[in-house]
């Protein structure tokens, strides 16, 4: 028993040392009704989710299978155009990353291209399926709008070799351009929810509302901000959600934002439910978002990448086909893409 004892305390040592070590800094600012003066919090009874529900979770989990995609069958899109003046292209790189151009303007969206989202190269979830795109392949980067600090949506050493190559802009929730600040990329924007940015004369950037949590380590949950864009172009607007539970906000978008053409909704990481429900939406909750924020057709992200919760690789694309059939969703403009592949907008 004392050797037990013992080895459970080194543990939670080990851990609590290391989740001070990766926690970042948070946002100072006035109070909303979404920041409480110290922490970021969800608008409505949203059920938060604890240090003991994580360990619940943890050791009581299921997860389906995953494999790595067989290299016979890997495939990679053609170098996009450098320039898109006319329409628009939107290319699914992977995960929650999109290759988004038009108006000469080349946008990405948290792009991930790291083996792993972790705070170590050597543990934590690792990549089963490759971008879609080669980083050697990218056009030059004029933006980056980044969702939330969470490391599959915020790849500290993609977006430091982006920087070096590219010094593009980048847009964040509040706080989290402080982290980036210290990790020497210096041209960043912070909004809060409602907030705009115009990128230029055809390119605003508006901040809307989405339903998540944040956190690095042990010890900045909540610190730094989370949300959703839609992005305003010649050709329409784009709705991206970043990561996000469901909620009434969402037909709200819609009202404020009438001429969303292309809707990015994630559809993965939904097991198990008493867990994921309040962070993350499964396929049916992603296909009513696409109603609700009115979008012309959307496209699924958040899956079959990297495994976050107890979903296997193909259970998110196998809901969703499910969920397409049932009778209420006929007609739905709502598909998924390949990694690599590309939609134009006329």
């Amino acid at each position: 028993m004392l050797w037990i004892t013992g080895l459970l305390i080194v543990f939670a040592l080990i851990i609590t040392i290391v989740g001070w070590a990766v926690s970042k800094p948070g946002y100072e600012g006035p109070k909303s009704d979404h920041f409480n003066g110290t922490t970021f919090e969800n608008p409505g009874e949203v059920p938060s989710k604890d240090f003991f529900d994580v360990m619940k979770w943890y050791f009581q989990r299921d997860q389906g299978e995953w494999s790595v995609v067989p290299e016979e069958e890997i495939t990679f899109a053609e170098r996009p155009d450098d320039n898109v003046t006319t329409g628009m292209k939107i290319t699914y790189v992977n995960h929650s990353t999109f290759l988004i151009q038009t108006a000469g303007v080349n946008i990405l969206t948290d792009p991930v291209w790291s083996e792993r989202v972790s705070p170590m190269s050597f543990a934590g979830p690792k990549r089963f399926r490759p971008p879609g795109v080669r980083f050697e392949d990218l056009p030059p980067i004029d933006l980056i709008i980044i969702s939330h600090n969470h490391y599959d949506h915020l790849d500290i050493n993609t977006l430091k070799k982006l920087n070096e190559q590219f010094e593009p802009r980048v847009i964040v929730p509040l706080g989290v351009d402080l982290y980036l600040n210290q990790e020497g990329i210096e041209n960043t924007l912070a909004l809060d929810w409602k907030e705009k940015q115009p990128i230029d004369s055809d390119i605003t950037i508006h901040s809307v509302q989405a339903q998540h949590f944040s956190a690095r380590g042990l010890f900045d949950r909540d610190k730094t901000f989370w949300s959703g864009y839609v992005i305003d172009t010649p050709v329409g607007s784009v709705y991206f959600a970043g990561d996000t539970g469901y909620g009434d906000f969402f037909k709200q978008i819609g009202e404020q934002h009438p001429n969303i053409k292309v809707g990015l909704i994630p559809i993965g990481a939904y097991k198990p439910r008493w867990f994921m429900k309040p962070m993350h939406v499964n396929p049916e909750e992603a296909i009513q978002i696409h109603k609700d924020v009115g979008a012309e057709i959307s496209f699924g992200m958040h899956f079959g990448t990297f495994p976050l919760a107890d979903d296997g690789m193909k259970d998110p694309e196998n809901d969703f086909t499910q969920a397409m059939q049932q009778p209420e969703n006929t007609g739905v403009n709502f598909k998924l893409l390949t990694e690599g592949d590309t939609f134009e907008v006329q």
